[in-house]
């Protein structure tokens, strides 16, 4: 089963904060997708375009434009789960 994402936030140094449908909360570094795939350079070359974060309607997806996605199941098994004592 593909995980959903429930709420999406950009972070300070291309991090994103996301929460799933199951209840994971944790934390996504983009910096290694920035370094590793040519158009992800965009990120930080655009000012204001990493904010910019959308989720798509099958909140599986994630998106900033036609060119840069990141599908959810990548941020679930790659990211850090945020520590309960920093939690929102």
């Amino acid at each position: 089963m593909i995980p959903r994402i429930k709420r999406i936030n950009p972070l300070k140094g291309f991090f994103l904060h996301v929460v799933f449908d199951d209840g994971k909360d944790c934390i996504y570094d983009v910096n290694d997708d920035i370094s590793t795939i040519k158009g992800y350079e965009d990120l930080k070359n655009i000012e204001g375009l990493f904010e910019q974060v959308q989720l798509d309607d099958s909140r599986t997806c994630v998106f900033w434009n036609d060119y840069i996605d990141l599908p959810s199941d990548t941020i679930y098994e790659n990211a850090f789960d945020v520590p309960n004592d920093i939690k929102e």
